[in-house]
């Protein structure tokens, strides 16, 4: 559904973000912005502000920033439309959505409502039915008692072919998109999962949105000869993306949130393995590999991923993919040295507290990757070394950074005891000719500007936003020397609110210019501000806009544009009006410049 610019606005409006934040933390006021501990990111002295008159917040510690839409969007884990839906219905706004987006919008809640019956009645058949009796002696075993079956809301599919579809009244449309059955040849609607231990999947909102189903153990072949997959996953449905989905996500985020980490695992029961020892920051793909959806996904909750595969499947994931996402998402990628053969839901019932240490000793997917290598190694000639170094050379050279592959080298040249500006060149030569069969090219990843903006323009773009009544025309687009500050200027005298100008430079992709908006609209103003306080800014911006055309005017002169004649006088005159700024004359010189610099960005 598109929602329209209009109602977006409305929504925002009628949205008290200060009444909203406070739902999740505490606030105070102070001066003209409100105070709190941020809720994103873990302090003890508070950096994060509210400017309630622009509905923005800026956490000056972790620099998140954003508006009521954005801040429901990152506490409640919702895509935009959601959110903005949320806050419409909060805020009694009806959203006029076309008859398309209407009936996609009702098909996806009686999806979403079948799917949640659907997991009530897997559960309760495993809590309660004498068929289901294999399942819980399966589940004790494992480990796994009545109270954790519950939390996790485990359920069973009887061996019958339409045990849900006749108990539930599913329709054939709502069996079909939910995955929950199917029609068979002969026209009649049947399960999709029979005599199968039930996992429900949930989104990070916790609604019911798949199940994978487990054959038990022991589980004898057809009379033909078939025998069933081990698990057996819902489909791509409109309510369940795979690659967008990673299991435990809803029970799992308040404690990434606090530790700042979250463990990746390989299946279910590892999940649960991890919740019974203690670390209750565990998730798993839902029958994927490990993707960049799912690095998009888990950035927002944590910078430390720790992979608790076993060793084989850790030393198997695609490395040049992982370094990207490292550098792309921001996040760091550790592997848990698990014991040999071992995943996390046999290590967590045979010892706990070594699973426990194995997450908290996780290396770097780097050192995880190189240390396999050189444990391989045969140390014992010469020709074993050359063929160890060879191969972890191949394995530094995968990594985008010089600094890390150098300082790894060192490792490797102690550790295989060769001369390490012997092997400074040969890895040099692997990341410039890396071999095809071993590597992929990262993606690029543009830079962020570091470099700091110039003061006057910042004290005009803060008194732009905190009072425009006041600052008026002062301001013309042609003072900013600055691109960036340029930009934000033309954006906030368009006649739009704040949020909609750094919702417009995102689009735009100028996103400099929208972090550094997102800061000012909620930046401390220590003192009032009086009209000579503004023609001091507006003095300070002309001299400096004033002194990059000059500039311009030099180096005209310089090509051959200008006369030596014309060009002289005109400097004559301009540093004479730049004189008149600290006089009198203050208010013609500075029209008279402004003039000027008009003139020159017309030309």
């Amino acid at each position: 559904m598109a929602i329209s610019e209009a109602e977006i606005a409305q929504v925002r409006s009628a949205t008290d973000i200060v009444a909203l934040i406070t739902e999740y933390v505490a606030l105070k006021k102070s001066g003209r912005r409100w105070q709190g501990l941020c809720p994103f990111h873990a302090e003890k002295s508070p950096s994060f502000s509210v400017n309630a008159e622009e509905g923005r917040y800026y956490c000056f510690g972790c620099r998140v920033s954003g508006d009521q839409i954005t801040f429901v969007r990152e506490m409640q884990h919702l895509d935009f439309v959601d959110a903005v839906r949320l806050l419409a219905d909060r805020a009694g706004i009806e959203l006029h959505e076309d008859d398309a987006s209407g009936a996609a919008r009702k098909e996806r809640q009686e999806f979403l409502a079948a799917m949640e019956r659907a997991v009530t009645w897997y559960h309760e058949r495993l809590l309660n039915s004498p068929d289901a009796r294999p399942a819980r002696d399966y589940l004790r075993s494992r480990g796994i008692a009545g109270e954790v079956a519950r939390q996790f809301r485990l359920g069973w599919a009887p061996d019958e072919w339409d045990a849900l579809t006749t108990s539930l009244k599913l329709s054939e449309p709502v069996l079909e998109g939910t995955g929950l059955g199917f029609v068979n040849k002969r026209g009649r609607r049947q399960d999709s999962l029979r005599a199968r231990l039930i996992f429900p999947i949930f989104d990070s909102a916790g609604r019911a949105i798949a199940v994978g189903g487990r054959v038990l153990p022991g589980v004898a072949p057809t009379p033909d000869g078939f025998r069933p997959a081990k698990y057996k996953n819902s489909p791509e449905t409109p309510i369940y993306s795979k690659r967008r989905t990673l299991y435990g996500l809803n029970w799992a985020k308040d404690d990434i949130i606090k530790s700042g980490e979250i463990i990746v695992c390989e299946g279910y029961t590892d999940v649960i393995a991890c919740f019974q020892a203690g670390l209750a920051r565990a998730v798993a793909t839902c029958g994927t590999a490990l993707g960049e959806d799912h690095f998009r996904i888990m950035r927002n909750f944590a910078q430390r991923i720790v992979l608790a595969y076993d060793a084989d499947a850790a030393g198997q994931s695609a490395a040049a993919s992982v370094y990207q996402w490292e550098r792309q998402h921001e996040v760091d990628v550790f592997v848990a040295k698990l014991p040999r053969g071992s995943d996390p839901a046999e290590l967590a019932q045979r010892d706990p507290s070594a699973l426990a240490s194995a997450i908290g000793s996780a290396v770097p997917f780097l050192q995880f990757r190189l240390d396999r290598v050189l444990g391989a190694a045969n140390l014992a000639t010469a020709e074993g070394r050359a063929r160890g170094a060879e191969e972890a050379l191949r394995v530094l050279a995968e990594h985008p950074s010089d600094l890390v592959r150098d300082q790894y080298l060192l490792q490797v040249a102690d550790a295989l005891r060769l001369d390490l500006a012997a092997l400074r060149p040969r890895v040099a030569e692997l990341t410039r000719n890396p071999p095809t069969s071993r590597t992929m090219t990262p993606r690029a990843v543009t830079p962020r500007s570091t470099a700091p903006l110039p003061r006057p323009g910042l004290e005009a773009l803060r008194l732009t936003v905190h009072f425009p009544h006041d600052v008026g025309d002062r301001f013309i687009a042609e003072y900013f020397v600055n691109e960036v500050q340029r930009e934000i200027f033309r954006g906030l005298t368009g006649g739009r609110g704040v949020s909609e100008v750094v919702d417009q430079l995102r689009r735009q992709g100028d996103e400099d210019a929208a972090d550094v908006l997102s800061e000012l609209a909620v930046d401390a103003l220590d003192r009032d501000y009086t009209l000579d306080d503004v023609t001091a800014v507006v003095a300070q911006l002309l001299r400096s806009a004033v002194a990059e055309q000059l500039r311009g005017i030099e180096r005209e002169l310089r090509a051959g544009a200008l006369t030596p004649g014309v060009a002289m006088a005109t400097i004559t005159d301009v540093k004479e009006r730049l004189a008149q700024l600290d006089s009198p004359q203050a208010s013609a010189a500075e029209a008279d410049l402004r003039a000027w610099l008009l003139e020159r960005a017309a030309t």
